[in-house]
């Protein structure tokens, strides 16, 4: 307690040498967290998004790629169409196991059912979906009637209404999908029925018409046999219909995405390597500069009976008070800069990514503190140890 105390002290006494030390652990915390945070993040949603997807490959209108790749990461509502006959054609194809329709569709702008001026729609077909029936029936019994709905974290009912309204039409919401981060947070789901029965009461509803173009689809999704070829099996689809297709492997989506996070993982390792390198050296500078300052004072303590090992146990007490304090500060401020600019830091980068579960928030900043108090520690061990050696008589003099 009493290393403690004089170790704070020594700490309030020397404001501005404190001050440097603190304000480079919370830059490194603060960086570590911020890096770890949103490489993680992102990771972790675009796994997201291929699971919630369930397919193994995907066929869209030529030419769509891109569009339906931003829909899915960043709930950009897509509408593309092609002929529902593709869906008996290729699921007549050896080596598809299973082969269900989706229509996309999305709201009016403004729509009051979300934190977002626009959602994406997404209808399936209950009868031959494999992709979202497995969560229905995990999480709801008997799946979703006409009427019924599921949607993204980011959607709601409005607090006066025990409907959300789509065109006019009032979905009953019987529950949310756990975030990803992606654009399907901000997507509702139903089955083929409501969307149809949308559309038919649209114009009566709405101020504008839910168009769905009779016999068409907007995707495919295909889900292959067991120890089929992928790459083969695409091909063959791509061959076998009559109209043009993109077919999209899900294991190689999003590739812009994966090759952006790989460039920035590369860049942030550099900037945090250098600003490491630079904040401890500064830290090195400013400690063996105090702490050549109070070699008289170490001197009185050796003589009244400190050991080398309390002097360098005090000394480095103070290190260890400033590197949690900053270390601390500069965690809980890159959080919630993280946190309340999210959906801004996406936008801007054109990267999804997933902010953490308390639990997991909480074991990420334990590290990124660990990080920064060895960092500091072993900054300032060289000046502690060199200062703690120096004989009581010696420093007194000097």
């Amino acid at each position: 307690m009493r290393l403690t105390r004089l170790a704070a002290r020594n700490v309030a006494g020397h404001s501005f040498r404190s001050w440097l030390i603190f304000l480079c652990a919370g830059l490194m915390a603060s960086l570590v967290i911020s890096a770890t945070l949103f490489m993680r993040g992102a990771d972790r949603s675009l796994r997201l998004a291929l699971e919630r997807l369930g397919a193994d490959v995907i066929v869209i209108p030529r030419g769509e790629e891109r569009r339906f790749e931003s829909a899915l990461l960043m709930g950009i509502p897509v509408h593309m169409w092609m002929p529902d006959t593709v869906l008996d054609e290729i699921a007549a194809l050896p080596g598809v196991a299973a082969a269900s329709p989706q229509i996309y569709l999305s709201t009016l702008r403004g729509a009051l059912c979300c934190s977002l001026p626009e959602l994406f729609l997404i209808a399936y077909d209950p009868l031959t979906d494999f992709t979202i029936s497995p969560w229905l029936e995990k999480n709801l019994e008997g799946g979703l009637a006409l009427g019924e709905a599921v949607g993204g974290s980011f959607v709601y009912v409005p607090a006066d209404s025990d409907k959300m309204l789509v065109y006019g039409y009032g979905l009953d919401l019987r529950a949310n999908i756990e975030p990803t981060g992606t654009g399907l947070d901000q997507s509702i789901f139903f089955t083929l029925e409501t969307a149809h029965e949308i559309a038919r009461l649209s114009p009566e509803l709405a101020v504008k018409d839910m168009d769905i173009p009779p016999r068409t689809v907007s995707a495919v999704l295909v889900k292959a046999a067991p120890g089929v070829d992928l790459a083969q099996l695409a091909e063959e689809i791509k061959a076998s219909l009559a109209v043009n297709v993109t077919v999209l492997l899900s294991n190689q989506m999003f590739q812009d995405q994966r090759a952006q996070l790989t460039g920035m993982r590369q860049s942030v390792v550099g900037l945090l390597a250098l600003t490491w390198a630079l904040a401890m050296g500064l830290i090195a500078l400013v400690f063996a500069i105090a702490v050549n300052e109070r070699r008289r004072e170490i001197g009185v303590l050796r003589a009244l009976g400190a050991s080398r090992a309390t002097v360098l146990r005090s000394l480095l007490l103070e290190a260890w008070l400033l590197a949690l304090a900053g270390g601390l500060s500069g965690i809980l401020l890159a959080s919630a800069v993280l946190g309340m600019f999210q959906r801004t830091i996406v936008g801007l980068l054109g990267v999804p990514f997933l902010y953490p579960s308390l639990p997991r928030l909480i074991g990420l900043g334990l590290g990124a503190l660990g990080l920064a108090l060895l960092c500091v520690t072993l900054a300032a061990l060289g000046p502690a140890l060199r200062i703690s050696r120096m004989d009581a008589a010696i420093a007194m003099r000097e």
